[in-house]
């Protein structure tokens, strides 16, 4: 027995009884299907992420639409130098970049409440109430921004329902203003975000929760943990990875406020305070006509996006030795 166990693992017999003859031939065409497979993926990113950088070029041109750029007069860094030349231009520009700080540091701020609601749904026991709270605090994310101010301006307008309410009964005179004015606009603008995306921000903490091994709390029941212990001691420590690589992603995209939200809340009245840099990339390529100014600081803005994605990947990489890149 020992003679023969001996021999079957001496000299190449051990890959002739573990492994098949075609082991090899069958990996190579599972990892050539598996690239198949994500062919159309590469292509569509290759199309709407990285073909569009040619655009960049009208940074460099005077660019007058409808004219073909062969047809305008190349001048170079004018547009970039313009930007901090012009001291009118480097004061809305510091408007617009204190827009986007204060957004994105409210963003940054609530990405913990994801977290939270995907805690609570999974200590949630009752099946039937469980799925009814995460639809209806998922459904918002499908909902668009254009739809999501009707709903706002039908309750929170002057003739709104909530000031028809408590004109009605009798706690105000006059309607408030909650949409045509400057006060309160990031406080406002990150509770209608949060509601939008706060159910969907925890479909993947919820996946996480689903891959524990169950086997943790049964072992922490037993030494008589309670409830509260299993979420501070087991599943919250297990959530923390896919927190931090969220948290690096949205602080590389500290920048990027999106677009839509902002364009439909905007108005003259809380126009200084809700113009983020999206938004005032938007207004000065198509309201302001100049799509080159807009070209240059839209490629500015990527720029810095990549450069903060390289060094939070990097503290990341010497503090927690994990990278997302």
């Amino acid at each position: 027995m020992a003679a023969g166990g001996y021999n079957m693992f001496k000299g190449n017999s051990f890959e002739t009884h573990i492994m098949p003859e075609n082991y090899t031939e069958k990996k190579k065409k599972t990892s050539k299907l598996m690239f198949l497979s994500i062919v159309p993926f590469l292509i569509l990113s290759v199309a709407f992420s990285y073909f569009p950088l040619h655009g960049w070029l009208y940074a460099f041109y005077d660019y007058i639409p409808p004219l073909k750029l062969s047809q305008c007069d190349f001048v170079g860094f004018k547009w970039f130098n313009l930007l901090f030349s012009n001291s009118t231009q480097v004061g809305q520009l510091m408007k617009v970049m204190r827009n986007t700080f204060a957004m994105s540091g409210l963003t940054l701020a609530t990405s913990v409440l994801p977290v939270g609601l995907a805690i609570l749904l999974s200590e949630i026991k009752c099946k039937w109430f469980k799925k009814v709270v995460q639809t209806m605090t998922t459904l918002p994310n499908f909902i668009s921004w254009v739809m999501v101010f009707s709903v706002a301006f039908s309750l929170f307008s002057s003739t709104g329902m909530v000031n028809s309410f408590m004109q009605n009964m009798g706690w105000i005179t006059s309607p408030t203003k909650f949409l045509d004015s400057d006060a309160n606009v990031w406080l406002s603008m990150i509770l209608w975000s949060i509601w939008k995306g706060l159910g969907w921000g925890s479909i993947m903490y919820l996946a996480a929760i689903s891959g524990i091994d169950q086997e943790l709390y049964e072992a922490a029941r037993v030494d008589g943990a309670s409830r509260f212990n299993l979420m501070r001691h087991i599943t919250l420590p297990a959530l923390l990875p896919t927190f931090f690589v969220l948290l690096m992603l949205a602080i590389a995209n500290f920048l990027n406020n999106g677009l839509d939200q902002f364009y439909v809340f905007q108005n003259s009245f809380n126009k200084e305070h809700i113009q983020v840099l999206d938004l005032y990339v938007y207004n000065v390529g198509i309201t302001g006509r100049s799509p080159s100014l807009a070209t240059a600081i839209g490629m500015m803005k990527s720029i810095v996006s990549v450069t903060l994605l390289v060094i939070v990947n990097f503290a990341s990489k010497k503090t927690r030795g994990e990278t997302i890149i």
